[in-house]
């Protein structure tokens, strides 16, 4: 068992944090700070704000906002990830500039002040020169946590290769959510600095509950697709492969989700004559998400390296579909197989196969037994590798190591 000194203060610095109860912004991360608390350990947040908005109490959690522009045009942050927004116009390259400067001089007073013990950064890059100020102004010691993003950005401004690698050397310790993802993060560390590396996974963020769906008589298997509509989704090909299996059996196809691939995946749907077999529903509300796990007859994520090499670090769509123990099929790219482990947790298939995707669709949805068997396996799976109280215990367990060498 982990001993601390109750109560820990942990400082989790990340991009954005939810403005309100209702708010959808990294559900995982609100839950892994409330098992935490739930432990003892006082985890806070600093973050910066939204057209004005300042710092809150939210879930017992203090959430320390600062400030770094004009209310109007506060906005580089909580609605849009910061990569994607910086294409789209040279005015939030300007925001990033003063995000730095206030958001440097902000942790560090909070540090001053408050003295933590740990201070655990979010997508180090930049979060960790905020990480680095506030280990130089209270003492802590400092984890990175990385996602991935990062590498994004990396391949597209190599002189961030430099910055990055200074910044998680002066970490105490990384953490990542796959062996992919670590494996990301070795490249760009001297192998001296590779012990430094936990591999850390997310825990499935939606909660299993009793049945509340009645699925009422159904000739037709649903097969459900849940995440954006981007090109390394590989939606496209899961699209062409179920137009494939229409031709032998029938089914319907819902696709969760939203994203600048929308029009053209509809276009898709049409130009292959399913367009009828297809629902787009857009991005939905928890309670019809969680209905259409519960329904589903079959899960894909059918995810490919995209044009910049871009793809799945873990698939948290694939634990919240095995919570509801449905039987998956997922491409063998990224992180995937963390998860999926051939015709144990679910069926692994070549990224971009569509005829790999059609025979894997057609064996599931004509074997019941196996369809259920997966189910099952994948949902036993979860419970013991992604679990909330395995999480929370790595968690804790690297807290102890990191409070031990001060």
């Amino acid at each position: 068992m982990v001993r601390l000194n109750l109560p820990l203060k942990v400082l989790h610095i990340v991009t954005a944090f939810p403005r309100h109860p209702n708010d959808v912004i990294t559900p995982w991360l609100v839950k892994s700070i409330k098992k935490l608390r739930e432990e003892g350990i006082k985890a806070d947040v600093f973050t910066s704000s939204y057209k004005g908005l300042k710092s809150q109490r939210i879930w017992e959690i203090e959430v320390h906002r600062f400030r770094y522009f004009f209310k109007r045009w506060e906005d580089l942050t909580h609605e849009e990830n910061v990569p994607d927004r910086l294409t789209r116009s040279f005015h939030y390259w300007i925001l990033l500039f003063f995000y730095l400067f206030f958001g440097a001089i902000e942790v560090y007073r909070l540090c001053r002040k408050e003295k933590f013990a740990i201070i655990q950064c979010h997508w180090p890059l930049p979060h960790s020169l905020f990480g680095y100020i506030g280990k130089m102004a209270c003492g802590a010691k400092l984890i990175s946590s990385f996602y991935g993003a990062e590498i994004k950005l990396v391949r597209k401004f190599p002189l961030l290769k430099i910055f990055l690698r200074w910044l998680l050397m002066k970490s105490d310790a990384l953490t990542t959510i796959s062996n992919y993802s670590a494996s990301l993060i070795k490249e760009i560390l001297p192998p001296s600095a590779e012990s430094k590396i936990k591999i850390i996974p997310f825990a499935q963020a939606i909660e299993v509950k009793e049945k509340r769906w009645e699925e009422g008589k159904r000739t037709i298997p649903q097969i459900l697709f849940v995440g954006r509509l981007v090109e390394r989704k590989g939606v496209d090909y899961l699209i062409r492969a179920f137009a494939e299996v229409r031709k032998e059996i029938p089914a319907f196809l819902i696709i969760v989700g939203d994203g600048k691939e929308r029009e053209k995946l509809e276009n898709l749907a049409k130009e292959l004559g399913i367009r009828e077999s297809i629902r787009f529903t857009g991005f939905v509300s928890s309670p019809d998400l969680e209905r259409y796990y519960e329904t589903c007859d079959l899960f894909i994520l059918p995810a490919i390296f995209d044009r910049n090499g871009d793809t799945e670090m873990l698939g948290v769509v694939l634990l919240e579909a095995m919570s509801y123990k449905k039987p998956v099929i997922a491409s063998n790219v990224g992180g995937i197989p963390d998860i999926v482990k051939n015709y144990q947790t679910g069926v692994l298939v070549p990224e971009k196969s569509i005829e790999e995707l059609r025979k894997a669709i057609i064996e599931l949805l004509g074997n019941e037994n196996l369809r259920k068997e997966l189910g099952e396996s994948g949902y036993r799976f979860i419970k013991e590798k992604f679990s909330w109280e395995r999480i929370t215990t790595q968690l804790k367990n690297l807290y102890q190591t990191l409070i031990n060498e001060r």
